[in-house]
């Protein structure tokens, strides 16, 4: 079973190779598009048919989410229900859903990628798998979930939340790889201290795949040192799988993605120009095998760019950075534009903050006002707020260097702030309440 984890021949694929079997497999993912309600018109009307070579792809427009919505619930199927076996839906909780169709084919090229990608990492058969995402119509549980018992591992699906009982079956059934949410992996921590247990010296643990949500790099190396682990970055979204489009190797110089069934591009998210590699944008992806509902040039909304040259561990797949933000998460206070994740990078920085913080915007006098309430450790809080004038001032003086913006920082007890057990919610806009 493990032998086939290791696809050297796909992994280490000459790049001129590669695009040559990315070619073949465009045109007959487009081919199979077009037997769709909506592919087959848009192709029709446009006067869309075969490529003769990568660059002529651009010509096809671009898929949205809007797309999907409007063309709920079966305009995007290629087949029958017949042929379909599995639907998940992403994790917007307001209007229509986009949903997603899976055939038996596209499950098995599902696992294939998150198989590869674990074991990439130094996942073993003889290794325990916890799995603390969830569930059900939300795709990252159940992809990590298939992909692990594939690889082999003894698979614990605990799902999120029960914090003190996730704990207990890391200790007694001796887990060594884990799949959780970063603010999760953050918010775990508070429990060891009361159950008496240090993860470096108690627990078996030795991997971690966290994703699912926008983290700074300090996040991942707050993990890594509390638990003793590698923290390895995974991408994924539910229109093209779920989890298994991109994964971190050990070199961690940015994500690999699996060019054998996505075909990835950058494009200027104004003008939906394409942008060469190395150059900062919007990420946009093209399913190459995915038979139920193949998607061509989706944008993600998802801001990355690809990282120029082969990584050193010898995989020539192309690598985008880590994810820096959302196209439609950035947020615009009086002009300036500001990502989460930017303040998330700050606040990572200084020592006595705590693992759990909150972004929230208000209308003050007709101008936008950040307000940002940062928890603080308990070894730092003392039991009186009003004591750490000195370290608010501080946080607020690094928020307003990194963000131009001037926001006003509330300090908070250890513990006072919602914790979400799913994606953790960080920005409310109450500009419009």
């Amino acid at each position: 079973m493990e032998s086939s984890c290791w696809q050297h021949e796909i992994e280490t694929m000459e790049p001129h190779a590669l695009r040559a079997m990315q070619l073949e497999r465009l045109n007959a993912v487009l081919a199979r598009a077009a037997k769709s309600p909506y592919y087959g018109k848009l192709f029709s009307q446009n006067g869309l048919g075969r490529i003769g070579s990568l660059d002529e792809f651009s010509r096809y427009p671009f898929t949205g989410k809007q797309d999907l919505r409007d063309n709920f619930p079966y305009g995007f199927l290629t087949g029958s229900l017949d042929e379909t076996v599995r639907l998940h839906s992403s994790s917007g909780t307001t209007g229509i859903p986009t949903v997603v169709f899976y055939t038996p084919e596209d499950l098995d090229v599902w696992t294939e990628c998150v198989t590869r990608s674990m074991y990439m990492t130094g996942a073993r058969k003889c290794d325990v798998f916890q799995n603390m995402m969830g569930y059900g119509l939300f795709t990252g549980g159940i992809g990590f979930h298939y992909g692990a018992e594939r690889l082999g591992m003894l698979t614990i699906p605990s799902g999120p939340g029960n914090s003190k009982r996730q704990i207990w079956f890391m200790k007694t059934f001796r887990t060594s790889v884990m799949h959780i949410l970063p603010s999760y992996a953050l918010h775990l921590m508070t429990y060891f201290p009361e159950e008496g247990i240090d993860p470096r010296r108690d627990l078996a643990l030795k991997i971690a795949f966290i994703g699912a949500e926008p983290h700074s790099e300090g996040v991942r190396t707050k993990i890594e040192e509390f638990y003793g682990i590698k923290a390895y970055n995974s991408y994924g979204l539910s229109e093209m799988c779920g989890p298994g489009v991109a994964f971190e190797c050990p070199a961690q110089e940015g994500l690999h993605v699996w060019e054998d069934h996505f075909y990835p591009e950058i494009i200027n998210p104004e003008t939906g120009e394409v942008l060469p590699d190395g150059e900062d944008g919007e990420l946009v992806l093209t399913t190459l095998t995915k038979t139920a509902m193949p998607l061509i040039r989706y944008r993600t909304r998802d801001l990355t760019r690809i990282l120029p040259g082969i990584c050193s561990c010898g995989r020539t797949h192309r690598r985008i950075q880590r994810i820096t933000g959302r196209s439609d998460d950035m947020l615009i206070i009086n002009g300036v534009n500001i990502f989460p994740v930017q303040i998330e990078k700050v606040l990572m920085t200084i020592p006595e903050i705590g693992n759990n913080y909150l972004i929230e915007i208000v209308k003050e006098n007709f101008m936008d006002r950040i307000i940002v309430k940062v928890e603080i450790k308990p070894e730092a809080f003392g039991g009186r707020l009003e004591q750490l004038s000195a370290l608010q001032h501080r946080i607020a003086d690094a928020l307003h260097t990194d963000l131009v913006v001037s926001p006003v920082v509330k300090l908070v007890e250890p513990g006072s702030l919602p914790v979400a057990e799913g994606k953790a919610k960080r920005v409310n806009d109450l500009r419009n309440a």
